[in-house]
């Protein structure tokens, strides 16, 4: 969403501004999870009829004592805006633009039970090794890639896993036996 991403933009500006910048993406981690953790809170922000004093009284409640005052005051700012529906695409899309200012790059290593602590290493090294800047590893288990891993970095993915070497192997009999 732009308007998400343009009020995001402008929290990081005043942020770097501020010398804040840590805090702030540490705020917005939260204001995240506590908008993924509660479809109550996204179903209130949303909310036509619930007029923006009560919403931004609510968002204080909420974060009450956990934000820095620069988040605070800008959450205040946009509730006030009648924008307070787009809070969650901003601290993500706010999120998103800090790990691009710090040159941060987010690894997803799928794997079918989980990496051991030697492996997950590895595949941080490894990635490492490869791209410049600062590499952050996600790690998710799908069961249903059989085995081996599926790595994905940006719009780049590495499939090693046992399911799609199955699928190639079907595709190529399938070939074979159509020719």
């Amino acid at each position: 969403m732009i308007v998400a991403s343009r009020y995001a933009k402008s929290l990081l500006d005043l942020s770097v501004e501020k010398g804040q910048l840590e805090a702030v993406y540490a705020d917005m981690i939260q204001v995240r999870g506590i908008c993924e953790a509660s479809k109550e809170f996204i179903t209130f922000l949303n909310s036509p009829i619930i007029n923006s004093d009560k919403k931004i009284a609510v968002i204080k409640a909420v974060f009450e004592g956990k934000l820095n005052a620069i988040t605070d005051g800008f959450l205040t700012i946009v509730a006030s805006k009648r924008r307070e529906s787009v809070i969650p695409e901003m601290a993500a899309s706010f999120i998103e633009q800090y790990r691009s200012h710090k040159n941060i790059l987010t690894a997803v290593v799928t794997s079918a039970n989980g990496l051991d602590a030697a492996t997950k290493q590895k595949a941080l090294d490894l990635v490492k090794s490869q791209m410049s800047g600062e590499v952050e590893l996600v790690e998710k288990v799908d069961a249903n890639i059989i085995g081996g891993f599926i790595l994905k970095i940006g719009d780049k993915q590495l499939d090693k896993s046992v399911a799609r070497q199955l699928s190639n192997m079907k595709k190529e009999l399938t070939n074979k036996a159509l020719n």
